[in-house]
């Protein structure tokens, strides 16, 4: 292909008039400033999520993982968290090896249990372990943002690149998940990889399909909900083929689609299995917890999988987990079961407005302007099957579940820049900057964030609970805010989280477990539960009187 060829498929550019080349040079003075903006922008999300790395006490999910992965480290087989493909845990696992806790080898006790033994028996600080946990999960977040503005730029320049890592960069939930130790940010970060690279896979498919596989297979062994993406990113893989040999007969052209999809299936599945072999050479592990049988098509779904079996029964986990009847809160309701809707309502709630207009806007722009509309199937494609496949999930918990949007759909509003008019420009520009500021009002309060329209992120408790707001990260702040307001006063505690209230300071009973009328001094509640109370704790909560709040995420009353 031609060098003017590679040119339009990989980076549209307006037509110029003669001149421009030499005007559009950059002169010497201007040549590190977008490196720099880059590497500004990636500093402060940086350092935001230090920060909460740092401030926040272990959220419900983590424990499991963190713990999981210092049994990795210890060659502990895979009998624990089977439910979680292990590459996010060896992620983990190397900021766990940086730490060196002690690890109880001889534990034998429940999953359940695991997380907490390792954190709060064992010896070990837990401070010192959460934040080393966090910090590879930071780093590959921000390795992410080098996607984002990468492809953003790929597709409409260096403006449009640097509007994009912004939009990404100061995402609440992005920057709230990116600081925690769990698996929601890599596979998001490891799938928008593996599209960009098929997206590149146009000019060069023999060096971009098998770096795509690797990264597909990198975001199949973190997560399984990686797994509705694969026909779409196989049919991008053909396209992707299909367009780098145009000038090819159509028989060969065929034959060389079905080869790179083939490439790009074999490399998937060769980084699923290798991360099984490293945790477990010998493909021994059982799982801790007694694996269910699955029945119908998903029987046949997961007896089709080229995975391990190790993974094929972390699949049937997963299916169990989608047949409880889990209780959800939207708007002031409490239900029990699933509700379509949830989590476009949650991210109306949890995606700063300016966000909201520029992902809109970015998404039109792909399929309205003609050079970008070759992106369009790479872009909005993926996130709309994921954000389908996500909306028929049982756990309404949380927009973890779609935090790819913020990834896929910032590349996508970088575009808006293609639109080559003043006012388009100024419109992007000042949206930009409403999103930062919202961002950065909420600091470092990141995962209970709700927009401006909703009151912000001391009103997020209202409409909706569990990761969205409350999930378990203030332990610490409530032992400190006790400690300085609150001193010698009798504390009642119902606290949702993984966090052990007295390895904080915090020595406190459960109302729930005495008479009403018993229950004298400081009622402490997390907000998830205070939105789902009926019984005696609603009726607690009713006789006292709100005098104070921690981290937007937990509610003092005095009774």
């Amino acid at each position: 292909m031609m060098a003017s060829e590679q040119q339009t498929v990989l980076a549209p550019v307006p037509r110029s008039g003669p001149g421009d080349d030499e005007a559009r040079q950059p002169r010497p003075a201007r040549r590190w400033l977008v490196p720099l903006l880059v590497v500004v922008l990636l500093a402060q999300m940086a350092a935001a999520m230090v920060t909460t790395a740092v401030q926040q006490t272990p959220t419900i999910d983590e424990p499991v993982y963190v713990a999981t992965a210092a049994e990795y480290l210890h060659g502990q087989g895979i009998s624990y968290n089977p439910e979680h493909p292990p590459l996010g845990k060896l992620v983990i696992a190397v900021g766990v090896a940086i730490a060196g806790p002690h690890v109880d080898t001889a534990f034998d006790g429940p999953q359940i249990d695991l997380g907490p033994h390792l954190l709060y028996e064992s010896g070990n600080d837990p401070w010192r372990l959460m934040f080393w946990a966090r910090l590879p999960v930071i780093v590959l977040t921000l390795l992410s943002g080098l996607v984002v503005f990468a492809f953003a730029r790929e597709l409409a320049g260096r403006a449009a690149g640097l509007t994009a890592l912004a939009l990404y960069s100061f995402s609440p939930d992005v920057v709230a998940h990116g600081a925690l130790a769990t698996l929601d940010v890599p596979m998001a970060g490891f799938l928008l990889t593996a599209v960009w690279l098929l997206w590149r896979a146009r000019v060069r498919p023999r060096l971009y399909l098998p770096l795509a596989g690797l990264a597909l297979g990198a975001a199949l062994a973190t997560k399984m909900s990686a797994l509705p993406a694969v026909p779409v990113l196989l049919a991008l893989a053909a396209l992707s083929v299909w367009t780098a040999h145009r000038g090819a007969g159509t028989r060969r052209r065929l034959l060389r689609v079905l080869a790179g999809a083939a490439l790009l299936t074999l490399a998937a599945v060769a980084v699923v299995w290798a991360s099984y072999l490293v945790v477990d050479p010998g493909l021994r592990g059982a799982a801790q917890d007694q694996v269910p049988v699955v029945h119908g098509l998903r029987a046949t779904l997961v007896d089709l999988l080229p995975f391990p079996q190790a993974y094929a029964d972390g699949m049937r986990i997963q299916f169990r987990f989608e047949n409880h009847p889990w209780e959800g809160f939207l708007f002031g309701r409490v239900y029990t079961g699933h509700l379509w809707y949830y989590l476009p309502a949650a991210l109306l709630v949890k995606t700063p407005l300016g966000l909201l207009a520029l992902w809109a806007a970015g998404a039109v722009t792909l399929v309205a302007v003609r050079r970008l509309r070759p992106a369009a199937p790479y872009l909005l494609v993926p996130a709309g099957v994921l954000l389908a496949s996500a909306m028929t999930g049982a756990r309404d918990f949380g927009t973890r579940y779609v935090i790819f949007l913020p990834m896929f759909l910032t590349v996508a509003a970088g575009c808006v820049l293609a639109v080559r008019r003043r006012r388009a420009a100024f419109v992007t520009g000042a949206l930009v900057l409403f999103v930062a500021v919202s961002s950065v009002r909420a600091f470092p309060y990141y995962l209970p964030y709700s927009n401006e329209a909703f009151g912000g992120p001391a009103r997020t408790h209202m409409r909706l609970h569990d990761s969205n707001v409350d999930w378990g990260q203030d332990l610490g702040r409530l032992a400190d805010r006790l400690r300085e307001r609150y001193p010698d006063e009798r504390v009642w505690l119902v606290y949702k989280g993984s966090g052990v209230p007295s390895s904080y300071g915090i020595e406190a009973a459960d109302p729930r477990e005495v008479p009403v009328d018993d229950v004298h001094g400081l009622l402490v509640v997390s907000d998830s539960s205070v939105a789902k109370a009926k019984g005696r704790l609603a009726e607690l909560i009713a006789g006292s009187r709100p005098v104070d709040e921690v981290g937007h995420s937990i509610t003092i009353y005095r009774r």
